[in-house]
């Protein structure tokens, strides 16, 4: 099994925006080291415009909604990319981009290798995360491996 996890956020202002412009000059980059990374498998793509990430796959039709869905070997994998990268500095400032949620935001859960989970299958984990809490079908940080 190899891990999938989803992030979503809202930016503070649409992605042209000067307020948001440090994040979205840096996508590129912090995408790119994660795509290089030990244990790492896929990731959800956009239109591959530079500088874009994956920000088209607006959420319930709200532009200023993103999400981030990959897939990694294991959560090890996940966690030295998340915590030991330069991924690290820019989640560290994350309050400068995006307005806090007020519910469960960021989910992971295994997936069969070579499975690649839609954008809709990940909010379906997401959403049973929101609902239930941690589980071994839907998880966070906290939850054991």
């Amino acid at each position: 099994m190899h891990l999938a996890q989803l992030n979503i956020g809202r930016l503070i202002a649409p992605t042209d925006d000067p307020r948001v412009a440090a994040f979205m000059t840096n996508l590129d980059r912090v995408n790119g080291l994660g795509k290089r990374m030990p244990g790492f498998i896929w990731m959800m793509e956009g239109s591959g415009e530079p500088g874009t990430g994956n920000t088209e796959a607006a959420l319930d039709g709200d532009p200023q909604f993103v999400a981030n869905l990959t897939v990694w070997e294991d959560r090890a994998s996940l966690e030295n990319f998340v915590q030991n990268t330069l991924h690290k500095k820019f989640m560290d400032r994350k309050a400068e981009w995006f307005e806090t949620l007020d519910q469960m935001h960021f989910v992971m859960w295994w997936v069969p290798e070579g499975h690649q989970p839609s954008l809709a299958e990940a909010r379906e984990k997401l959403a049973y995360r929101q609902t239930h809490g941690d589980s071994a079908l839907a998880f966070g940080w906290g939850w054991p491996e």
